[in-house]
């Protein structure tokens, strides 16, 4: 078993953790009213992407999310939320560096024993989330439980759809499919980023990833028998049917949205293990970028 499959297989255990501890952290946490931005990089901007629509869609507040490299330096914000597993990531501690002192700061984090623990006012360790591997899967979806649990967004339904998404065979003929595009609406199409990310830096597949509405604006136009569409979240009305049209295969999303993440990181691993490689070691790719100075 590789890193990835071990660590993928105890996101259940880690979101009921986290989101049994949400309620210790309220106080470093956005309150409701506050102008907020999450930010990140690579698979952490995509959870903010998620947790900044699922934020805005509660009307807790105005809520954006950014790559740390994009923030957007004339606007006002209430509070910066970072996403960074490594606790290292240049962009976001470059980023919270320049805001010490002038916008209160939250950083979310697996390791207790990096530089970020400095950067940010406010720290939330996830240490029982870190991973060994290159490729996200616990951390990411742990940090978004719990910014969900603390939303009031997060029920045990989630964790008992993430333990059905780990029991259940993966789809027939997916795992042969030689395109995959994934589907989101609201806070899922960052979820939907994340699939193909997993897809690319585990398996090295042609993936895309799109709002659901926007599919048939030209992308649909690559759909054939080899390919696959998979819809995180309800589906628009006809979608599943001009995409079956094609003669592609569509993937519904039945579970709970974050639980069809796991889905598809366990696709991720299946489609490298049938390419004969290591998803452990992806290509060109390290657990952390630091830039040199």
């Amino acid at each position: 078993m590789t890193y990835v499959d071990d660590e993928l297989n105890s996101q259940p255990e880690c979101w009921t953790r986290a989101a049994e501890e949400a309620a210790r952290h309220t106080a470093a946490l956005p309150t409701a009213g506050e102008r907020v931005v999450i930010v990140g990089c690579g698979t952490s901007y995509f959870m903010a992407q998620s947790a900044a629509a699922l934020r805005e869609d509660a009307g807790l507040g105005e809520t954006d999310a950014f790559a740390a490299s994009e923030f957007p330096r004339g606007r006002a914000y209430d509070r910066v939320v970072a996403l960074t597993r490594s606790g290292t990531t240049t962009e976001v501690l470059e980023l919270l560096t320049e805001l010490k002192g002038r916008t209160r700061t939250i950083a979310l984090t697996a390791d207790p024993e990096t530089p970020v623990m400095g950067a940010a006012d406010d720290v939330v360790v996830l240490d029982f989330a870190d991973e060994r591997s290159v490729v996200q899967t616990r951390f990411a979806t742990t940090a978004l439980t719990l910014l969900r649990a603390h939303l009031g967004l997060h029920t045990d339904a989630v964790v008992t759809d993430a333990r059905a998404a780990l029991a259940a065979e993966l789809p027939e003929g997916l795992v042969e499919r030689t395109q995959f595009t994934f589907l989101g609406r609201g806070w899922t199409v960052g979820l939907a980023n994340e699939a193909g990310l997993k897809m690319r830096e585990a398996s090295l597949s042609w993936t895309e990833a799109y709002p659901a509405m926007e599919y048939r604006h030209g992308p649909i136009s690559i759909s054939t028998a080899g390919t696959a569409t998979w819809m995180f979240g309800e589906a628009p009305d006809g979608l599943a049917e001009q995409v079956r049209d094609t003669g592609a295969m569509w993937v519904p999303g039945e579970l709970d949205p974050l639980a069809e993440l796991v889905r598809a990181q366990r696709l991720a691993v299946a489609v490298a293990a049938a390419r004969g490689l290591d998803p452990d070691r992806p290509r060109h790719l390290t657990r952390s970028v630091i830039l040199a100075p």
